[in-house]
């Protein structure tokens, strides 16, 4: 029993199950067996008459690590049955105690009838990898079209028709309908993105493109469909803009992979400018791998080439996806998946020799190695691979740095200072020591921020 409990806590949370490190068995959550039915019971415990039975038959002592946490299920949030089905895990860490797996509570009345159709999406999309799906725009209904502009932000600034949320919902029954048919007519037309600069923390701007109230409508629903098939294909080292991995879940993976991995070596990337330089065509052919519709590729060849409207001028847009609209984050996700995310894996599985570990959340990512010399050369084979598709590290945010559980020690022989830090997430990264004197990875709020904070 020791023995197995030391094997699951040296579980690494930062790999991806989907494709791992050779060598490196993934353990499933053990099954609590249910109470046995007695004689007669037909299927009820011993308890049956009280109104509290079976309240402890699959209670059990929380667990000291979990080696996977709860998958993303088939379906919405609130189904059940078929729909139970299991996609692609996420990666695994400490359970919550007292916390039991819960269904959501469904939000409107039509969430269960509008969740249907997808379940049965994402269960064909989970079961034929290869599959390409040729009619789907029958799924934006209603019922998922009046879900999508609840979902929607209500204090959001107004795009270039100058509607907002509040005006939208008077009258929503008939606005929905008719943007339901325009939908499926074909006549509905995606309008250019307001464009908006906000503040960086280094001094800078960043360009943010708002949508139009009724593009974000159809940009949520048809996001929400898509999501049922690419969500079984992303992998799981993946962690920005998708359903329930947050930025805190990237977090504890990189944390996980640096203790718990022998890594002292470590790759933090930044590609320059990813959401103004996507290549529209590459992504469009990412899509059309699973997604053979016609005319839900053109709905999104209509929001890639809407443009951008700045001080009542429009201007075309030949790359890249508006930064802030609705379906902007999903697309990136796609669009890097097959650039980045499926090669990484293979190269991880052809080429490391020793641990590696990656974290990416959107087009911010960390890798980590156990060899320099394998570092440097998936550094450089990295370059040539975004090069392939337009995309460029960013020269001064890309770095490789020595770090780890022997950084330190090490540097000191060499008559260096102490280890490098990194940032991620908003955080910088160091190495540092626990009151037992134990290694570990400490992390505190980027300076830059803070001084933008105070001075705002």
């Amino acid at each position: 029993m020791k023995g197995s409990a030391e094997r699951e806590r040296s579980f690494d949370s930062a790999e991806s199950k989907t494709l791992g490190m050779c060598g490196n068995s993934m353990r499933e959550n053990r099954e609590i067996p249910e109470t046995s039915a007695p004689d007669g019971g037909a299927g009820r415990s011993e308890k049956a008459q009280s109104r509290k039975f079976d309240m402890h038959v699959s209670g059990k002592s929380d667990g000291l690590v979990v080696p996977t946490k709860r998958t993303n299920k088939v379906g919405a949030q609130g189904d059940k049955g078929p729909c139970a089905l299991t996609a692609e895990p996420v990666e695994g860490r400490r359970s919550t105690k007292g916390n039991a797996a819960q269904q959501a509570v469904v939000r409107t009345q039509s969430r269960g009838t509008a969740s249907s159709g997808l379940c049965s999406v994402r269960q064909a999309a989970s079961r034929d990898r290869k599959a390409r799906f040729t009619a789907l725009l029958h799924h934006v209904t209603p019922e998922l079209l009046q879900e999508s502009f609840l979902e929607l932000k209500r204090q959001a600034a107004p795009g270039v028709d100058g509607v907002t949320w509040e005006e939208y919902r008077e009258g929503l029954e008939e606005r929905i309908a008719d943007l339901h048919g325009r939908v499926q007519r074909g006549t509905y037309r995606a309008k250019p993105s307001k464009r908006a600069w906000i503040a960086k923390a280094d001094g800078g701007e960043r360009p943010l493109g708002i949508a139009a109230l009724e593009d974000k409508i159809v940009q949520q629903a048809l996001k929400t469909i898509l999501e049922q098939i690419f969500e079984v294909e992303f992998l799981g080292f993946s962690y920005g803009f998708r359903p329930g991995r947050s930025p805190h879940n990237a977090l504890h993976a990189l944390w996980v992979g640096l203790t718990r991995r022998r890594i002292n070596w470590v790759l933090d990337a930044d590609i320059r400018g990813f959401f103004d330089t996507i290549n529209h065509e590459w992504l469009m052919k990412f899509i059309e791998h699973r997604v053979g519709d016609r005319r839900v590729q053109r709905l999104i060849r209509k929001w890639l080439r809407a443009g951008v409207s700045e001080d009542g001028k429009w201007t075309k847009t030949r790359v890249g996806t508006p930064q802030g609209s609705v379906i902007s984050p999903f697309l990136a996700n796609v669009f890097l998946h097959y650039v980045l995310d499926l090669w990484v894996a293979q190269w991880r599985k052809q080429c490391a020799r020793g641990d590696m570990i990656v974290v990416r959340y959107a087009d911010d990512f960390v890798m980590g190695f156990q060899d320099r010399t394998e570092a440097e050369r998936c550094l450089q084979e990295l370059r040539g691979r975004l090069e392939k598709f337009g995309l460029e590290l960013h020269p001064e945010k890309t770095r490789r740095i020595e770090f780890g559980r022997y950084a330190a020690e090490r540097r000191l022989e060499r008559g260096l200072g102490k280890p490098e830090t990194f940032s991620f997430l908003g955080f910088t990264h160091y190495c540092g020591k626990t009151r037992k004197g134990t290694f570990t990875i400490k992390r505190q709020s980027m300076a830059k921020r803070i001084r933008a904070k105070l001075a705002s």
